[in-house]
């Protein structure tokens, strides 16, 4: 895909920048204009990347028998749109052999269901896992989630065909983007970013990172510390 537009020279930027912060050496704010620089480069790269996605031809298209059962009752696929024309799904790792969710999958839909409702003033949301909705609703509540919207894969069709189950029958977290075009429904993107994608010693996440607590931390000395990992209580 070719940019045609005119793109500023990230020097060029940092110059218009002009801040500075009390006390600083220059030796600070010489390496900080440098860092400046790559991340005015890196917006610029995600942007492409974004764009990039956006061209995506059609995937395939869904014909599945899909079935799911909500808070407010059974649903089939197209019922996840609502009066959307694209939905968003994140699979879950809920699933029936687990005694308790997966603790970062948690620590993400802690942060989106806080922005669920701006998120589905343009596209539709839905948590898909395969543990009973009872099961999903008192969880729910536990965590005082209020504007998720969490679905059971009722025949687990969904969550095996877009490879939310491992050979060994664990959870595999996932998120998937559909549209809903003239009448037809089909597969836009997914996330295919892991172990098998990732250099050595570099932590296996997707770009962009889908949970904000990793872009927080990323801004910090300590930054992602490979030992801690999200729990769901911190009372000990």
């Amino acid at each position: 895909m070719t940019d045609h537009r005119t793109l500023i020279p990230a020097a060029e930027m940092v110059k218009r920048n002009g801040a500075s912060f009390p006390n600083e050496s220059d030796t600070y704010r010489r390496a900080r204009n440098a860092l400046l620089a790559e991340e005015i480069e890196l917006r610029g790269h995600i942007e492409r990347v974004a764009e990039q996605r956006r061209a995506l031809p059609p995937g395939g298209e869904v014909t599945g028998d899909y079935r799911f059962i909500g808070e407010n009752g059974p649903s089939d696929f197209a019922g996840l749109f609502g009066d959307k024309q694209t939905l968003v799904v994140y699979s879950y790792m809920f699933g029936p052999q687990r005694e308790r969710p997966c603790p970062m999958c948690t620590s993400l839909l802690n942060a989106w269901d806080g922005v669920a409702r701006d998120i589905e003033q343009h596209v539709a949301l839905a948590i898909v896992a395969r543990s009973p909705i009872g099961r999903l609703v008192a969880f729910k509540k536990e965590r005082g989630w209020r504007h998720l919207k969490l679905y059971t894969d009722a025949n687990e069709q969904f969550t095996r065909d877009y490879h939310g189950i491992a050979p060994d029958g664990s959870d595999i977290p996932g998120l998937n983007v559909f549209t809903r075009r003239d009448g037809s429904v089909h597969h836009f993107w997914s996330g295919e970013m892991g172990p098998e994608t990732s250099d050595p010693g570099q932590d296996p996440r997707g770009a962009p990172d889908l949970m904000p607590i990793w872009t927080v931390f990323d801004a910090t000395p300590e930054g992602r510390a490979s030992h801690w990992y999200p729990k769901l209580d911190y009372a000990d």
